[in-house]
């Protein structure tokens, strides 16, 4: 008998080999050869969440998609279904519904909001149905219109989350985390509590048993790092995230996406959109001595035209933390500290790799003695950001 979470897969970096081994490892359905979901475009959300939500066989849900809009004649070659993602994501993610909000840094990456139940009664229904819904969206080969923070994957693959993920979410919190393991915490007067904020309303949470009665010291100040960023990311929207994977392993098991990282899951999820390199080389600043007509610049943006989408999209991801651009365009880019451009900054030996600050959307490029040095290094520090520490 086969074990419940499937043969492993060898990993592999290949982003379009790992893809079509997905697509050619899910299992068709011996069911309906046709699921109709019909829905009212003022409210496709309710709609949409009673029909997948009241499925009981999940068949149905890989069958082929028919989707019909209320009092429209038109036939589903693909466009409605298509339009369907596309809409269903304007809703299902708009933080008005309190079950997601953006990032602390941006205005366009996504997370689960941890008091979602104090909005809404059914969150944890919704959170499942919206885990249905992106299973189906790439069982069926189709994207969703919403980009999450780089925790989120992490959790889908079920992959440790470290202090540097949350530069680019949460820059207060990393800053202050970052000093604690560069310092002697003994004389902020912390404890193991964290203080939540809901409104006007503020709760302490201890991070272990008495926590509140536990001082930070030099000695501990590594567990006490590690719980803060499980609260912040795992712990608290644990309900949410289980409930989403519920609907989401229905259809797209578990062994079959672990065998993709955070980033390519999130190109499998959102898309490899087209970067504009005129638009993103037009609001692009240079620090350190660099300058738009210098040698490694220009060779620099003759590597980014080289590039086929996935990897501008990768690049993208290891510089600013997603391969989302704003809608308005690279000028709209978002730091830290507010608006931000994309920068590059001369740094360190020629021996050295790139590394990338996403809070800063900054990329750190030593100065290469050759167009091949430069291409070879940067491809090698965006698919081993994970392995070498190149994001700080």
């Amino acid at each position: 008998m086969p074990s419940i979470s499937g043969p492993p897969i060898a990993y592999s970096r290949d982003y379009k080999k790992k893809y079509d081994l997905l697509q050619s490892s899910l299992t068709r359905p011996n069911g309906p050869n046709k699921f109709e979901i019909k829905v009212r475009r003022n409210s496709i959300l309710e709609d949409s969440f009673r029909i997948i939500s009241n499925v009981s066989r999940v068949d149905y849900l890989k069958a082929k998609l028919w989707i019909e809009f209320d009092n429209e004649d038109v036939l589903d070659y693909g466009g409605p279904s298509r339009e369907w993602f596309y809409l269903l994501s304007k809703e299902m993610f708009n933080p008005y519904y309190g079950l997601f909000e953006y990032s602390s840094t941006d205005k366009y990456t996504l997370q689960i909001r941890p008091f979602s139940g104090r909005c809404n009664e059914l969150h944890l229904a919704y959170f499942k149905f919206i885990g249905r819904v992106a299973g189906m969206a790439i069982y069926h080969g189709k994207l969703l219109d919403a980009f999450f923070i780089r925790p989120f994957y992490k959790m889908m693959l079920e992959k440790e989350i470290t202090l540097k993920d949350m530069e680019s979410v949460d820059t207060e919190y990393y800053n202050s985390l970052k000093y604690i393991l560069q310092n002697d915490p003994s004389e902020l007067y912390l404890n193991f509590s964290i203080d939540e904020k809901f409104f006007d309303v503020v709760e302490e949470k201890e991070l272990k048993p008495n926590g509140a009665q536990i001082p930070v010291t030099n000695e501990n100040k590594h567990e006490y790092i590690n719980l803060v960023i499980d609260w912040r990311f795992v712990s608290r929207v644990k309900p949410q995230m289980d409930s989403f994977l519920e609907g989401f392993n229905e259809l797209i098991p578990k062994h079959l996406i672990k065998m993709f990282d955070e980033n390519e899951l999130e190109l499998l999820m959102c898309g490899i959109g087209n970067v504009d390199v005129k638009d993103w080389k037009h609001n692009t600043v240079y620090k350190g001595g660099y300058h738009l007509n210098h040698i490694v610049i220009q060779w620099f943006w003759r590597v980014v035209l080289s590039f086929n989408n996935e990897m501008r999209s990768r690049l993208l991801q290891f510089v600013t933390g997603t391969s989302r651009v704003p809608m308005n365009g690279f000028k709209e880019l978002y730091g830290s500290n507010g608006p931000q451009l994309f920068t590059i900054e001369k740094w360190g030996s020629q021996q050295n790799l790139p590394r990338s600050h996403t809070c800063f959307n900054r990329l750190d490029l030593p100065c290469y003695e050759s167009y091949t040095d430069l291409r070879d290094k940067l491809i090698k520090a965006i698919e081993g950001s994970e392995t070498y520490g190149g994001v700080d």
